[in-house]
């Protein structure tokens, strides 16, 4: 009986530290347990972030990629462009050689016609003081009509070297450079206006029959509607050119549109020539109006006709003298 106390109590501590480890024991499984899902919850974020960066790497090569073939385009198009622009530059060479050239050639026509004119004006006032002495004189209409008739030739003159002269440069014979400031006010297509002229002499030349202030009259109309016609014209010119100019503004930008803009300002250039045509008809009215009026007047009222255009010419050259040399405030 003895020996059988210790066994029980081994036996029942034996027991107790059984029972005593279950709840360590439980606790290590619940930690286990807590740590996989802890791993496994750490593990499903590294792959998300993993993933994101897989993600985050590709779209960055495709951004990559992009912008290389971006470079690529773009190298290609300045390649192109310096293409274009040689040849344009190639172009521009032999246009602005071309230009020079005609500029200078211009610029000789232009002063050619300047002392051409200069020595023409010279001869036609010693014309003008030969027939202003021989009305004066009471000259007889042989002698007067010599004057007028060589007066009228001479003016025939100068319409033949502004026909000349715009060949070489139609603008400097359009603006009337080689007027005087306050002629080239009144200048109407590079000279004066016939019915302007017409006007002046209607009131000048008293006493007229009847039948020559019918004549003028019609001659007056006549000259009005040539002139309104040719006018009409030239607003048609300017509103084609401008409207041919305006339509390359838009492709000017653009280097691909290079061969369009020559183009454009050929067809420009094309409308252009057909001012020499314009000038060289409104010469031809004034010089058929002069005549015209010859036929319809006597030869002294002619004679008187000439004097009358020719003061006023004269008034309009002294007047810019005048005005050019007054004083300056």
């Amino acid at each position: 009986m003895a020996d059988a106390s210790p066994r029980t109590e081994t036996s029942t501590d034996d027991t107790d530290d059984n029972n005593g480890l279950e709840p360590g024991r439980g606790g290590l499984v619940a930690s286990d347990s807590s740590d996989r899902s802890k791993d496994k919850h750490g593990d499903q974020k590294t792959l998300r972030r993993l993933a994101q960066n897989r993600e985050a790497a590709r779209k960055s090569r495709l951004r990559k990629k992009a912008y290389v073939q971006q470079l690529e385009n773009s190298r290609l198009k300045l390649t192109q462009l310096e293409q274009e622009l040689q040849r344009a530059r190639q172009q521009g060479i032999f246009i602005s050689s071309s230009v020079d050239q005609s500029h200078s050639m211009s610029g000789n026509g232009a002063l050619a016609f300047d002392m051409e004119y200069a020595r023409w004006l010279e001869e036609h006032n010693r014309q003008i003081s030969e027939l202003r002495a021989g009305v004066s004189a009471h000259a007889s209409d042989t002698d007067l009509r010599s004057v007028v008739d060589k007066i009228m030739s001479h003016y025939d003159e100068i319409f033949r070297l502004k026909g000349n002269a715009a060949k070489a440069d139609v603008f400097h014979v359009l603006s009337g450079m080689w007027k005087t400031p306050a002629e080239r006010c009144f200048l109407w297509l590079g000279g004066f206006r016939p019915s302007e002229v017409l006007k002046l002499l209607s009131t000048q030349l008293e006493p007229l029959t009847e039948q020559q202030l019918s004549g003028i009259s019609n001659l007056q109309q006549s000259s009005q509607q040539a002139e309104d016609a040719l006018s009409q014209g030239m607003e048609a010119l300017q509103q084609s050119l401008a409207e041919t100019l305006a339509g390359s503004l838009s492709s000017s930008g653009s280097t691909g549109n290079v061969a369009n803009y020559m183009g454009q300002m050929a067809m420009a250039m094309g409308k252009l020539g057909t001012l020499e045509n314009f000038l060289r008809q409104a010469d031809n009215l004034r010089l058929q109006t002069l005549q015209q009026m010859q036929r319809i007047l006597t030869t002294r009222q002619s004679a008187r006709a000439l004097l009358v255009i020719s003061d006023y010419s004269s008034r309009l050259r002294a007047l810019s003298s005048l005005w050019l040399a007054r004083p300056k405030e």
